[in-house]
């Protein structure tokens, strides 16, 4: 898509990927559903399976050409996340527990005040970690090794 970079940038998101949303403006107003992406760089979010519009695609060496569906970006202020209680779409507020852990919950004129869960696809990751030590890795035997004692004089610079 050919949007351009947002001129004034949200710098603390409160919606998230993974997130259950209800579109509050445009085509698709009154539907919800997953987020699958988050553009930040746009201020922008993809919902899984709404705002399709249709892209003409020209035949290539390896694919087939034709007009598919895709989902096109929604900016974030038409979409709402929805109250687990209520249904209905609601502002999301940060509060801290007793015990000190810091949660989303529902605010607004319809919302329960319930507390909104971390989606669970956050917890996994996109890329995984590497396993093995890389050729460019330190080896865990020079990490350890100790090379200044001030004491012993180890490592110390000659002034």
């Amino acid at each position: 898509m050919g949007w351009k970079a947002a001129e004034k940038l949200i710098r603390h998101w409160k919606i998230l990927r993974g997130d259950n949303v209800m579109i509050i403006r445009g085509k698709d107003k009154g539907e919800s559903g997953l987020i699958k992406r988050v553009i930040r760089s746009q201020n922008r979010v993809i919902v899984e399976g709404k705002n399709l519009v249709k892209k003409h695609i020209k035949q290539g060496e390896g694919h087939t050409g034709g007009i598919f569906s895709i989902e096109a970006p929604l900016h974030v202020s038409n979409v709402q996340v929805v109250d687990p209680v209520t249904g209905k779409p609601c502002k999301i507020g940060y509060k801290y527990l007793e015990d000190g852990t810091k949660v989303r919950f529902a605010r607004g004129m319809n919302a329960s005040g319930a507390v909104i869960p971390r989606p669970e696809i956050l917890k996994e990751r996109r890329k995984p970690r590497p396993t093995s030590p890389g050729s460019k890795d330190t080896p865990i035997e020079l990490v350890l090794e100790k090379t200044y004692d001030e004491k012993a004089g180890i490592g110390m610079p000659d002034l």
